[in-house]
């Protein structure tokens, strides 16, 4: 959705919102998901993602980066911030999920044999989850392959290592505590 196009003091519900006038202020509500940031540094057009699991399947970075194809943005221009979001270590979805994940998140077909590229994708470093058939996911790590698969340089994308679950004090987080309260997070053109 267009920024320009929102009524002021509305509330719009949608992943992800294009700031294509000057002086606006785009504002994202997280828990978990993570809020991703773009700034066209030469155009001065910015934008702002909710991105989590489905959204990253759904391939919302690179929806979104088209949107800035037409206002004749240059890869290189193009700054990303991955802000905080749920970590690896406490985002644990079954083998099905991961699976169903990779095959639509990054194109890749996971098979039931342990292969190095498995290993890579599940990052699951502990025999009690493997048991229990739960693997580690991250996300961050995922819409950094997007944005790197959208030809951003690697050098133009900051991401933050601040875990939504872990730090209890700073963040809300649903699957912590299965709370509705949110983070607001802000992008300025």
């Amino acid at each position: 959705m267009f920024g320009s196009h929102s009524q002021k003091g509305a509330k719009t519900d949608a992943d992800g919102l294009f700031g294509n006038k000057c002086r606006q202020n785009l504002w994202v509500y997280t828990a978990d998901c993570m809020p991703i940031f773009f700034a066209d540094k030469r155009t001065r057009n910015v934008a702002t993602l909710h991105c989590g699991r489905k959204g990253l399947e759904k391939k919302i970075i690179k929806n979104l980066v088209k949107i800035f194809d037409t206002f004749g943005t240059s890869r290189d221009d193009l700054l990303v911030a991955i802000g905080p979001g749920i970590s690896k270590e406490h985002y644990l979805v079954d083998t099905m999920t991961l699976k169903e994940f990779y095959r639509k998140a990054e194109n890749k077909n996971i098979t039931s044999k342990l292969t190095k590229t498995y290993n890579d994708l599940c990052f699951s470093d502990s025999n009690h989850f493997r048991e229990q058939n739960f693997n580690q996911l991250d996300l961050k790590r995922s819409a950094y392959r997007q944005l790197l698969n959208e030809k951003i340089p690697h050098t133009n994308i900051d991401i933050s290592n601040l875990c939504t679950y872990k730090f209890i004090n700073e963040f809300n987080s649903w699957r912590r505590s299965k709370t509705i309260s949110r983070q607001w997070n802000l992008i300025c053109a």
